[in-house]
């Protein structure tokens, strides 16, 4: 009974540390960005279009937006069904008169609290120190590329901050705290944002099969049978949010271009005419390209404070945050899982005819990081070591400096 109430005791206090934590975060990074790019706001229009009842815009969009797909005396957004849904409650606000504009500052910093949040609960997975579950809990969101990328407060970073919530919460709800059900609805949210994502499905699967250490493989084909019947309701949960999106998405594309698997991406006016769409959207000549802006490009040198100026197109993602040189160690529950995941989806990304455009560091990287932070939560002491403390400074040193210089500055041109 005792160890009942102190077990309940701690996971109060870790529930409130939890909501502190991403309350700061959410206020830092408020105060921190300045959203230049909040006017690019593709998913929140038509997030309002569809509460008129239309997939498109019925009128010409402002010339700014101009990734727009004419067809049809309609105007169409390349952004996945998913990205439009996450909007919808921003678009019922305004209908209601609440909220005016696209709220894409108060959007971005309301992501970084809830990615602190499930980053913090999910560094429970190990046995560590709570200063080094803190420590780790901020570095996704201020020691890493996503601080300036997400608080550019456009549709793109929106849509990738998006995909970093649905990840993070999904990993917690399947490893951490088993709901299925919940779990799904995550999934959902992450590859409805970033399509990609859905590769990483037979991961969560698996860890819904095998959710603790001796579940393995069962001996005889009854063993198995009977495994399958009692997994097969938590495997349904967490798929039936997951499916029934991309029914819709399906739907949704084939409504606008008459092919289920047609987002609209390649019939933006004159994109396969830019010289990186040469050989197609996506092709694997494009992958030395991306491969050297994601690991080894460098910083320009500049002769007064900070002394370094980040390339305006992209930059190693080492190099904008040291602390990813300690994915290296040995060690970690998960490293098999989280390494094929980063491969995985490393992949599709450096087979994308363009890095990612005007941005610090390779903003698509941000779905790698769930699963970096889960290499980093296994590897690590039990404590911060003096290395982790001197890179994780460092790191968000670096990160505030490129934030202030692409959003407060006009520091960075192409």
């Amino acid at each position: 009974m005792v160890a009942d109430e102190t077990r309940n005791s701690i996971r109060l206090q870790n529930l409130w540390l939890a909501v502190g934590l991403s309350t700061f975060a959410s206020l830092v990074f408020y105060f921190s960005v300045k959203p230049t790019q909040q006017h690019f706001d593709y998913t929140g229009r038509i997030a309002s279009a569809f509460l008129d009842g239309h997939l498109g815009l019925r009128s010409p969009p402002p010339s700014w937006l101009n990734e727009m797909v004419p067809r049809d005396g309609n105007y169409y957004s390349v952004f996945p069904l998913g990205a439009v849904l996450g909007l919808i409650p921003v678009a019922l606000l305004q209908k209601a008169g609440a909220v005016h504009g696209f709220p894409g500052h108060v959007l971005a910093a309301i992501i970084a609290g809830f990615c602190t949040y499930f980053f913090f609960r999910l560094s429970a997975l190990e046995a560590k120190s709570l200063s080094r579950r803190i420590l780790l809990a901020l570095f996704p969101i201020f020691g890493t590329w996503t601080w300036c990328n997400l608080g550019f407060g456009g549709a793109w970073h929106i849509a990738l901050g998006f995909a970093l919530l649905g990840e993070v919460g999904a990993l917690y709800f399947v490893l951490a705290r088993a709901s299925p059900l919940i779990g799904g609805f995550f999934f959902a949210l992450a590859f409805g944002n970033r399509t990609e994502l859905i590769l990483t499905l037979p991961i969560y699967l698996y860890y819904l099969w095998f959710p603790r250490e001796g579940d393995g493989d069962p001996a005889t084909f009854k063993e198995a049978l009977r495994q399958f019947r009692k997994k097969l309701p938590a495997l349904l949960q967490f798929s039936m949010i997951p499916v029934a999106l991309a029914l819709f998405t399906a739907v949704y594309n084939f409504e606008r271009f008459q092919s289920i698997f047609e987002f609209g991406y390649n019939r933006i006016p004159n994109v396969l005419q830019e010289p990186w769409y040469q050989h197609g959207l996506f092709s694997v000549r494009a992958i030395p390209w991306n491969v050297y802006k994601m690991l080894f490009e460098g910083f320009f040198d500049i002769p007064v404070f900070p002394f370094i100026r980040p390339n305006a197109f992209g930059c190693s993602i080492f190099l904008s945050s040291p602390f990813l040189f300690l994915l290296f160690r040995e060690g970690g529950k998960y490293k098999i899982a989280a390494w094929i995941a980063i491969g995985l989806l490393a992949f599709v990304l450096w087979c994308h005819g363009n890095p990612g455009g005007w941005q610090f560091s390779y903003r698509y990287a941000i779905i790698l990081l769930p699963w970096m932070f889960l290499l980093l939560v296994g590897n690590g002491p039990a404590n911060v070591s003096a290395i982790e403390g001197s890179l994780f400074i460092i790191s968000v040193a670096i990160n505030a400096i490129a934030t202030y210089q692409f959003l407060w500055t006009n520091e960075i041109h192409p």
